[in-house]
């Protein structure tokens, strides 16, 4: 006797309810730290807040605090460097990545240690990161200082308080980081690519050149947009490694959103005007992610 449509809605329903039950821990989490604290985050955005006693004592200043932000150069100048890093991380992290997982990828027996090697950046905390490349790349006792004299004698360059080669030398360290991230990630989407294929495509008398592009690229489109959605959103909110190495100096030129946030929450004690830089930080993500995926999904279209 075959299952009615009422014991199939009841089946279904029962379904849902058990998934929503399984889901209802993570969701609870969810809204309470990280939804609540974006609508409480717009809310302290309103008020001329110092951090201290209730923001609603605070005077209320509306959309003034976004006025405000809106004619800071120096608000806009980490906007802009932000903007760099969401570029270099694409363009760089990416590229290298794949070149790394392609590495991996091979049959060879040295590409066990190879894997070890190249994933060890990623296992190294930040803050040992930072504490290290800022070793070296100080002036007079650094390595790279001590390197560039043995090539240049007569050359002195401080790599971070330099203004217009620190954000360069932060941009290096972080890619150096979390390119090991996305050669991971492009390394596992590889191992779904059936063999079977790059076999016929080779007795068809494809090279591994004319095989990578027709066909490991496209079929990895789905992990290069992933990759490439948390390298944007990673980008945007990137804070610690700056912190440790530069505080954001000199003179703000390696200022990003977060440090230039953090400053005036617990330099200044401007709460009210940090949570609308935060505020907009979350609007900027939101916007570029929309953009990104529009123009990924317009493309995928075009070529249906």
């Amino acid at each position: 006797m075959g299952i009615t449509i009422t014991q199939k809605r009841k089946q279904w329903f029962s379904n849902g309810f058990t998934v929503f039950l399984f889901l209802l821990p993570a969701l609870a989490v969810y809204f309470t730290f990280t939804v609540a604290g974006i609508f409480r985050t717009f809310y302290y955005s309103g008020f001329n807040w110092s951090g201290f006693g209730p923001a609603s004592q605070a005077p209320f200043v509306g959309l003034g605090n976004y006025a405000r932000l809106m004619r800071d150069a120096a608000f806009w100048h980490s906007v802009r460097n932000n903007f760099l890093l969401v570029i270099v991380s694409i363009v760089v992290q990416l590229s290298f990545g794949m070149v790394l997982a392609l590495i991996i990828n091979t049959g060879y027996r040295a590409v066990k240690y190879l894997r070890t090697i190249y994933f060890m950046p990623l296992l190294l905390s930040t803050a040992a990161t930072g504490t290290i490349w800022a070793l070296m790349l100080s002036p007079y006792t650094g390595l790279f200082d001590g390197l560039l004299r043995i090539l240049s004698p007569n050359v002195r360059l401080s790599w971070l308080g330099s203004e217009q080669v620190v954000m360069f030398s932060v941009l290096f360290v972080i890619c150096w980081q979390y390119t090991p991230q996305y050669m991971i990630l492009l390394r596992a989407g590889m191992t779904g690519i059936p063999e079977e294929l790059y076999e016929a495509a080779t007795i068809d008398g494809a090279n591994r050149w004319q095989q990578f592009w027709s066909m490991t690229l496209p079929m990895l489109s789905g992990t290069l947009k992933t990759s490439a959605v948390l390298s944007i959103v990673g980008s945007l909110k990137y804070f610690d490694l700056i912190w440790i190495m530069t505080l954001g100096g000199p003179n703000g030129y390696s200022e990003l959103m977060a440090t230039f946030m953090y400053k005036r929450a617990f330099s200044q004690d401007r709460m009210g005007y940090a949570s609308t830089v935060a505020s907009c930080m979350v609007i900027i993500s939101f916007v570029v992610i929309a953009i990104f995926r529009f123009m990924t999904r317009t493309k995928e279209e075009g070529y249906s």
